[in-house]
């Protein structure tokens, strides 16, 4: 049996395994949702009322659905574009227009993203004004919407176009450590795009504002003092034009670190409850959980750069995943094997993700006992529950999924290791 053949043989078992585990995690939290949704769990029943209750595992079922049917059909488009070659076709279509070289292989990367936006458009627009709208989260304007995606697409040209360029380079001139050329400036890339993300790119999508309420201002400065922390300043974003969710975060790096609340955040949490919610965020940054999470993300990239650099040389990488390399010296391969290792490495890292999502509960907690530690455990516990019920986030999802999926403890378990603390 040909390397080709095996690996062809393993993707597509890997595919198949994933979906069907895909599909039985989903149905299971469809059925552990609705066999709850008759009655508010006990530790709940004097803080959230039935309907909220019920509206909660109304829109959990209906995104778990939504999520199968866009499953099937993603799956549906790996398929046409790797083993059904799709990816062979456009590739060839380019290469008799373009000929080899740079301007066919920007021109590849290109077409494939515009071809797959469009591809998955549909899905993005029903989950925005069908889904999310008849929960009333969604708070978006077509005008707004398209004006959004015309930014994103500009901006992503802009500074993907370049830096694909410049990995594609030195794919073709580095040598064969031309992987760990293009993993360091890939790094660079994303360490600078945090220094730059909020004072840029945010404001091309939403509105900044300074926090002019006093009283928070002095509780949240104090918070940080007593913390040791430093940001840049404190604002307020505008999320309520295109989402009724309610969220806080801490955005940039070093000198650049500022804290944004939502301004539906405000609305819904008083002064303490957004003190606590501010020092659970707080929590992250006092256990270094952003610092060993870019280690990580460091780490794996390069192991990522250094397994591509291996499989870009095998013609069998190619040929099993559809796609019949360029022989000609005038047309290298780089294009396609970036595009065949996106598409194949999530179907084989699918199985191990439980680890990440685990770890990250992990962090959730220690962030949690934190907060605890620095303000009041009961306004941090009333300010999840308005959360929780504000976002409609199910109080009975499936242990198993949440085991799977699951980046933050459901609330009856953060909520119980509050308590006992």
């Amino acid at each position: 049996m040909s390397y080709s053949l095996i690996f062809t043989t393993a993707f597509a078992v890997a595919l198949v395994a994933g979906l069907l585990v895909k599909f039985w995690l989903a149905s299971r939290q469809v059925r552990h949702v609705a066999r709850h949704r008759g009655a508010v769990p006990a530790a709940f029943e004097h803080t959230i009322s039935l309907a909220a209750h019920q509206k909660a595992a109304d829109y959990t079922i209906a995104k778990a659905r939504f999520g199968l049917v866009e499953m099937a059909w993603s799956t549906a488009l790996l398929l046409g574009w790797t083993l059904l070659g799709g990816l062979d076709v456009l590739n060839r279509l380019l290469l008799s227009w373009l000929g080899g070289g740079m301007v066919q292989q920007l021109a590849l990367l290109a077409a494939f993203a515009v071809i797959g936006g469009l591809l998955e458009l549909p899905f993005t627009l029903w989950q925005t004004f069908r889904l999310e709208e008849r929960f009333g989260f969604n708070k978006m304007t077509l005008r707004l919407w398209l004006a959004d995606t015309l930014k994103s697409t500009a901006l992503g040209a802009a500074i993907g176009l370049p830096i694909a360029a410049l990995i594609l380079w030195l794919m073709g001139a580095a040598g064969a450590t031309w992987w760990l050329w293009a993993w360091a400036v890939w790094m660079g890339f994303n360490l600078l795009g945090m220094l730059v993300y909020p004072t840029f790119i945010a404001p091309l999508f939403n509105k900044f504002k300074p926090l002019d309420d006093p009283t928070l201002k002095e509780r949240v400065t104090a918070l940080m003092k007593r913390c040791g922390f430093a940001a840049k300043g404190l604002f307020v974003m505008d999320g309520s034009t295109r989402s009724a969710h309610a969220n806080a975060y801490f955005t940039g790096f070093g000198a650049s670190k500022r804290v944004v609340f939502y301004d539906t955040l405000l609305r819904q949490l008083d002064a303490a409850e957004v003190e606590a919610v501010l020092a659970h965020e707080l929590g992250h940054f006092k256990h270094r959980h952003i610092v060993k999470r870019l280690v990580a993300m460091f780490a794996l990239s390069l192991a990522g750069f250094a397994l591509l650099g291996w499989v870009s040389t095998q013609a069998w990488f190619y040929t099993g995943l559809g796609v019949q390399p360029n022989m000609a010296a005038t047309a290298p391969n780089d294009a396609l094997a970036l595009l065949l290792f996106m598409l194949a490495v999530p179907v084989f890292g699918f199985f191990v993700a439980p680890l990440p999502a685990r770890l990250s509960r992990k962090h959730e907690f220690e962030a949690d006992a934190y907060a605890v530690a620095q303000t009041s455990g009961a306004d941090l516990s009333a300010a999840l529950l308005k959360l929780y019920q504000d976002n409609a986030s199910t109080l009975t999802p499936d242990p198993v999924f949440v085991k799977f999926y699951y980046s933050h403890p459901p609330a009856s378990e953060r909520l119980a290791r509050m308590t006992a603390a």
